[in-house]
């Protein structure tokens, strides 16, 4: 058996796990996430754990298993803690300003950028030139910095550009005479 998914998750108080028809559904304070469990795998819940159990011993069988059991465990994180990333802008004239349901971008170009937060993620601008990415799905959160990052990347001369909060970037030296 896949060694992750020998270790069973952990469901907190408040936090509602549903188990119907292949669907396992986790509701909390953060929100509501649904996930479709493979066929090869079995959800089984014990009081306040969930256990893990491949049905048959395939190679595919035992990588969805500690699969599986790492995306319910974000499923529960999410819908309790919730996750967040942290992006910060970097070049004269760069910013950001959340209006309503968009993100305004300003990063150079000739047309600033207007991006439409999509449902179940919350967008923070604290100042100018940072942006706060929040939401219970750890999978749009990423997906939704991801896609903010590649308005404007991080150049390798000066660095300008929208960078992960911790990211680090290697500056390239500059062309020699």
């Amino acid at each position: 058996m896949s060694r992750i998914a020998k270790n069973p998750v952990a469901v907190p108080g408040g936090v509602e796990v549903k188990l119907l028809d292949g669907r396992l559904s986790v509701k909390g304070p953060k929100g509501n996430l649904e996930h479709q469990v493979h066929p090869l795998v079995k959800v089984m819940q014990e009081g306040s754990l969930l256990k893990f159990e491949r049905t048959n011993d395939s190679l595919l069988a035992r990588a969805v298993s500690g699969t599986t059991r790492a995306l319910v465990n974000n499923m529960v994180q999410g819908v309790t803690k919730g996750f967040e990333k942290k992006l910060t802008i970097i070049g004269v004239g760069y910013r950001a300003a959340v209006q309503g349901k968009k993100l305004n971008l300003t990063l150079g170009y000739s047309h600033p950028v207007a991006y439409d937060i999509p449902a179940g993620i919350a967008i923070e601008c604290p100042d100018q030139t940072s942006v706060v990415v929040r939401g219970p799905d750890r999978q749009l959160v990423g997906q939704v910095a991801a896609e903010i990052r590649d308005f404007r990347a991080p150049e390798p001369y000066k660095g300008k550009g929208v960078r992960y909060a911790d990211e680090v970037v290697v500056k390239k030296e500059a062309k020699k005479k």
